[in-house]
């Protein structure tokens, strides 16, 4: 008598969500309330592993106002660069503790890979691809590890290379929401106002975009919001939400 075939035990390793996702849940959330979005998607089985990225920057406190709300357990990644603005440290640090998060959870670039490619701390004068995938790209990288679906507070209203942004988009497999994608300045304003939500110090002086201290500079009247950034450099993005080139061999030149 021969003996049974075996089963052989299958790992799915396919990424939870593709592109398909994306556009089914971009129909079925166009019209719905980003509030009721929200709490519709914590509370499904497939957004079990889903976190919050925050910038702490100058419109960042809607969302986090938004989601604290719905659940202040939800875990809140921030990556510390190491050329953020005291500014925003403290900023952070405040509005966390003033919503109530209980999981904010801080990334640091990796201190071995700063060695080898920015020993002299100035990659970004030269190199601000490379420095902003060394300090932003990679510590978000390994915060994200773990999770399927991870909240951005992008809006289109803040540059040209975002008009068409969506609610939902697939990012290296992982589902990234964009749910003030639609808001204009006007609701975000009108958000402000409503919960007498705390504002980012620098904003005030000029800042309406606020990123790393080196490469962030004050906005002049009619300018794109994010002008700001980068400026003098062909780039718009930091690399977590787009693709950058860094300089060739990635080790610091001696100066």
């Amino acid at each position: 008598m021969g003996e049974a075939a075996r089963r052989l035990d299958v790992i799915d390793t396919a990424p939870l969500f593709a592109a398909d996702d994306a556009a089914r849940l971009n129909a079925r959330y166009a019209d719905v309330d980003t509030a009721a979005m929200l709490a519709d998607l914590f509370a499904s089985p497939p957004f079990a592993r889903i976190a919050l990225v925050s910038s702490f920057g100058a419109e960042s406190a809607v969302l986090l106002h938004m989601v604290a709300a719905i659940d202040r357990t939800v875990p809140l990644l921030f990556v510390n660069t190491q050329k953020i603005f005291g500014e925003t440290l403290a900023y952070r640090d405040a509005l966390a503790e003033q919503l109530g998060f209980t999981d904010l959870r801080v990334y640091r670039p990796d201190p071995h890979l700063l060695a080898a490619r920015d020993a002299t701390g100035l990659r970004w004068s030269y190199d601000p691809d490379g420095c902003c995938d060394l300090r932003k790209t990679e510590p978000l990288r390994r915060a994200l590890a773990g999770f399927d679906a991870w909240i951005s507070g992008r809006k289109a209203f803040q540059g040209r290379t975002r008009a068409a942004l969506p609610r939902f988009e697939v990012d290296e497999g992982r589902l990234k929401i964009n749910p003030l994608a639609d808001w204009d300045k006007a609701r975000i304003e009108a958000y402000f106002a409503a919960h007498d939500l705390p504002r980012h110090p620098l904003e005030a002086q000029g800042y309406p975009s606020i990123g790393c201290s080196p490469c962030t500079s004050k906005v002049r009247p009619g300018e794109d919001p994010r002008a700001g950034r980068w400026r003098g450099w062909d780039k718009t993005e930091c690399g977590i939400h787009g693709a950058v080139t860094a300089v060739p061999g990635g080790d610091d030149p001696v100066f």
